[in-house]
């Protein structure tokens, strides 16, 4: 995890890999982790950078670090467990926690926000959890795959495909995907390309 601008003792990094891979997942796993790391780089180094770069840092860490599907409180779990860790493994960092909380508690609201019902900053760190629906029509498929495999055993074949596909043409439908100009520019033609196709065809 290089792509942080602090570094993870050991335990901590051990702690957060184990919680990704609790129960196996298809999507929200360590390497989806890394991909939104590899956003949150991309504004740090190419974008209006981060006013908070380690609280969003750590939200991205943990922002699935407890997923279950068709559960209603992953979000508020996994907030909970990084404020519980930072405390443990970061207590002299001068985190502000409550930030943290708050960034990771927003991403189960994902297609609710317009630009301007958050800050800057907020939109930024969501749309780097969104960008997946910008990416390669290779990529994307592989994205949408791996939700579905999540919920299977979980939730009724018929009823996932329902609100999958109420979900994404929600998606399609908004004004604008992305909520800050930096992903806007760079992905809105693509998710949209993706979106129109995953709405339209026979899944």
């Amino acid at each position: 995890m290089d792509l942080l601008p602090f570094e993870l003792v050991p335990a901590q990094r051990e702690a957060i890999e184990a919680a990704y891979a609790t129960p196996p997942r298809a999507y929200h796993n360590i390497g989806h982790v890394l991909e939104v790391l590899r956003h949150y780089r991309s504004v740090a180094e190419h974008g209006p950078g981060w006013r908070q770069p380690v609280e969003t840092a750590l939200a991205v860490l943990y922002h699935d670090a407890i997923y279950e599907a068709g559960r209603k409180d992953n979000e508020t779990r996994s907030a909970e467990m990084a404020v519980a860790q930072v405390g443990r493994w970061m207590p002299e960092a001068g985190v502000d926690v409550r930030r943290v909380m708050d960034l990771i508690e927003l991403t189960a609201r994902h297609g609710s926000f317009s630009p301007g019902n958050v800050d800057s900053e907020t939109a930024l760190f969501l749309d780097c959890d969104m960008a997946i629906l910008g990416a390669e029509p290779v990529v994307f498929d592989a994205y949408d795959r791996g939700i579905a495999a999540e919920y299977r055993g979980h939730v009724p074949g018929w009823l996932f495909k329902l609100n999958r596909r109420r979900f994404l043409k929600a998606l399609l439908g908004r004004e604008r995907i992305y909520l800050s100009d930096f992903f806007h520019e760079r992905f809105d033609a693509q998710a949209r390309r993706n979106l129109r196709r995953a709405v339209t065809e026979k899944r």
